[in-house]
């Protein structure tokens, strides 16, 4: 299993950003936005990141690049983002990042049939699959999937090689979903990343850990099912540095607590 976390949630300094991921005992950096001027992957300083990643041998385990977050209706975007993969592509091979979270468009006033969201998904995968990367569609708050079983919904339809899901409990506990159990076992085996956070009752976001969602059923779960890939840490609360090693060592103690227990008995 690989620890990482999203950056951006705490700083845009790479500098700052890498300190706390050694000081939390993390393995990699999830990378959304960068620099003074918080630009978008992969519009960031290359070389410094690269420089960086390698004096302090770490990994990137996904990049968010802003894809497929508007409208379905607004084909022309879309129809932009599908074009610009390449260029994603590449640099994630430069920094040898194998997987991009991707949305899954935002949510309109009239229903969408899964079939409408899937077509551009698998123009997504197709471009994708020269690359050999994986796209991972994530549930987000206000947009159009926010449930694990309508992320799954949408990945049978896509049925593509290099699409996957990229799940988010927090956001499925937020929007009423309630048996985190039933979700891994749908997502399975298109599952192949975990977003790591805590909700309260009220489905806010709250340090990991000290909110309603159930990590010890989902990490059993996750290792039942031979999960294997990243669990990404979205760190809350101040002051940062306590908050973030806290939910650093909370994440890696549960999973590896569940991931002893799911080993057979010899």
């Amino acid at each position: 299993m690989r620890y990482t976390w999203l950056t951006d949630t705490v700083t845009p300094n790479l500098d700052r950003a890498l300190h706390y991921t050694l000081l939390w005992g993390l393995d990699a950096v999830e990378l959304r936005t960068l620099g003074s001027g918080q630009d978008r992957v992969p519009f960031v300083n290359e070389e410094k990141l690269r420089r960086r990643l390698l004096d302090h041998d770490l990994g990137v385990s996904a990049v968010v690049p802003g894809l497929f977050e508007g409208p379905l209706s607004d084909r022309v975007t879309w129809l932009n983002d599908v074009a610009a993969f390449p260029e994603v592509a590449q640099f994630c091979t430069r920094i040898r990042c194998r997987t991009v979270l991707v949305s899954a468009f935002a949510e309109e006033a009239a229903p969408v049939p899964w079939s409408e969201r899937a077509d551009p998904l698998r123009r997504l995968g197709d471009v994708a699959a020269t690359h050999n990367l994986t796209c991972a569609v994530l549930n987000e708050p206000d947009m159009a999937v926010r449930t694990g079983a309508d992320l799954a919904a949408l990945l049978a339809e896509v049925d593509h090689p290099n699409v996957h899901a990229a799940w988010q409990p927090a956001t499925s506990v937020a929007a009423g979903e309630a048996d985190a159990a039933a979700v891994v076992d749908m997502l399975c085996p298109s599952l192949t990343y975990v977003r790591c956070a805590d909700a309260d009752a009220e489905g806010q976001l709250v340090p990991f850990g000290e909110g309603v969602v159930d990590w010890d059923t989902i990490f059993a779960q996750l290792h039942h099912g031979a999960y294997a890939g990243p669990l990404s840490l979205l760190v809350q609360g101040t002051p940062v540095s306590t908050w973030g090693v806290r939910a650093a060592t909370r994440l890696i103690k549960l999973d590896r607590a569940q991931r002893t227990a799911a080993r057979p008995a010899t």
